[in-house]
């Protein structure tokens, strides 16, 4: 790869550079941990506010587009990432030292959900129009004629994820609902990759000047540890926040958005374990297969991965045993793969020493270190069910390919374990569907998983989440802060929206989407019935 040479760019706003007042920042490429690309200026506390300012500013026109403009423009702004791709894939995997195949995967995802709230945004389904026409002759009172559609919530705050450059950030699920919603987003991008950040910031920003929007629909800030997030989050303009980080991030952001005057709400993705269970019947199976795949979801993108199993549970006896044998065999043979930055490496090394040093859980396993920097090698413990519901610190997410494997030996135990877990992004069972008491089991799992959970697999693995409209990437605290909300799919869009009646208000004044002409060809819920537009 070919290093860029060194100069200064300056964060997004308004349309146009600001340079910032607080310091630079430059990427690294963690695999040699060494510095990369040029400086990008920070800003200062005090810049925020003219992102903020522009923001609002541009809500008022930008909360008016149609459906098509808005469309258009989430096109286009996919369009633009395509066309600026190899730059992207190069960055990419120079800041975070994740494969190209990786890159260019995660960068098809990230056009691909442009593209699908564009779908969203044109069908209009997500205004949600209610009608209930007047019944003046209705006894023992008449009923006024109401109408309801949801608005947006005005201006955005989004915060860049480290482990994706690209599907959780800049122009990720979060910007482009809220985009959708008619929401104009700033943006605090994730300081671990900033060459990727602007790549991505400016197409958007191209983007909104081909649609002659207002240039505040869309701002990127760059800025030094917590200060430019807190200082985001407390602006009075903005009116939600989508996150996805650590647990510690994404409270300190509540405890900001609780405290304002006016609170917002938080959408934080933020700390999952995601258990696997193994139920008997599975391992009658091919266990090589069973554990080979398990260490594959295991250390993929090394482990970084919101989705990644932290606990697998294996039943006792003979054939857990075995599985045991063959994942400790097959991990002996992986290696570390280069992780995202220097200070996740350490702090998913720290996380394992910890682990290490609790009573009653021991080494099962460890793969081979990379060889690049921050390369850790992939580990699994071991421990008891009794040992893992009196010790909450084996709750905690490891962020990195490190796994608790559980042996369990009845039904019994399962149920328990289940009950003091957690809220969890997703959950796995494994079984032969044709063996009946595993299916009952499972059946009694599951209706206990699904108050705990927000996606429950059967005979998969959680790492890959597909994007559409189905998906719920989102679960109980503190797996998200709101386990009413995803942050994947067409349903995102909802975290940015509220619902308004209007009551006896005169046709000339309704809003489109309300009118009895139906202009925008909505599929809209009337007097009960749900109507569709011919061609719908």
């Amino acid at each position: 790869m070919v290093e860029t040479s060194v100069n200064t760019l300056d964060p997004l706003v308004n349309g146009g550079a600001l340079a910032g007042e607080g310091g630079t920042v430059r990427g690294v490429d963690p695999a040699r941990n060494a510095e990369t690309g040029p400086e990008y200026t920070l800003l200062a506390e005090q810049q925020v506010e003219q992102a903020t300012r522009a923001a609002a500013e541009a809500f008022e026109s930008y909360r008016r587009t149609d459906p098509e403009t808005r469309a258009a423009f989430l096109r286009t702004a996919a369009d633009r990432l395509e066309e600026a791709g190899e730059a992207i894939v190069e960055t990419v995997q120079t800041e975070t030292g994740l494969p190209e195949a990786r890159a260019r995967g995660e960068l098809a995802r990230t056009v691909g959900q442009l593209r699908l709230f564009a779908r969203v945004a044109e069908a209009g389904d997500y205004l949600g129009v209610r009608i209930e026409p007047a019944l003046p002759e209705r006894k023992p009172l008449p009923r006024p004629d109401l109408r309801q559609r949801k608005l947006p919530l005005g201006p955005v705050a989004v915060f860049g994820a480290s482990n994706f450059p690209l599907a959780f950030s800049v122009g990720g699920g979060d910007t482009a609902s809220a985009l959708a919603a008619g929401c104009p987003v700033v943006f605090k991008a994730h300081n671990a990759h900033p060459g990727t950040g602007q790549l991505v910031g400016q197409a958007i920003t191209q983007a909104v000047r081909e649609h002659d929007l207002h240039p505040g629909t869309f701002s990127l800030l760059y800025g030094r540890g917590s200060g430019v997030g807190q200082a985001l989050v407390a602006d009075p303009r903005i009116k939600a926040v989508g996150f996805t980080g650590s647990r510690s991030g994404g409270t300190a952001l509540m405890a900001t958005a609780a405290a304002r005057e006016v609170p917002i709400p938080v959408y934080a993705e933020m700390s999952s374990i995601n258990p696997i269970f193994l139920l008997p019947s599975a391992l009658r199976q091919d266990r090589r297969k069973l554990a080979a795949d398990f260490v594959a979801s295991l250390n993929g993108s090394a482990g970084q991965l919101c989705t990644a199993p932290g606990l697998l549970l294996v039943p006792a006896g003979e054939d857990g045993d075995d599985l045991v044998r063959q994942v400790v065999e097959e991990l002996s043979s992986t290696s570390g793969l280069t992780m995202l930055t220097r200070g996740i490496c350490s702090a998913r090394v720290e996380g394992e020493e910890r682990l290490r040093g609790v009573s009653g859980v021991e080494a099962a396993a460890q793969g081979k270190a990379g060889s690049t920097e921050n390369a850790p090698a992939p580990a699994v413990y071991t421990t008891d069910v009794e040992t893992f519901l009196s010790t909450p610190e084996l709750s905690d997410e490891i962020f990195g390919a490190v796994c608790l494997v559980i042996r369990y030996d009845s039904e019994a135990r399962l149920l328990d374990l289940i009950d003091g877990l957690e809220g969890q992004l997703t959950a796995t069972l494994h079984l032969d569907a044709e063996d009946g008491a595993d299916r009952e089991t499972a059946g009694r799992m599951l209706e206990k998983l699904e108050l705990t959970v927000g996606r429950v697999l059967f005979n998969g693995w959680p790492t890959g989440v597909d994007v559409g409209d189905a998906i719920v990437h989102g679960g109980p605290f503190p797996a998200t802060s709101d386990g009413r909300s995803t942050s994947v799919g067409t349903l995102a869009i909802e975290r940015f929206l509220r619902p308004v009646a209007y009551q006896n208000v005169p046709e000339a004044l309704q809003p489109a989407a309300l009118r009895d002409g139906n202009p925008w060809g909505l599929v809209r819920r009337v007097d009960g019935h749900y109507e569709v537009p011919e061609g719908r």
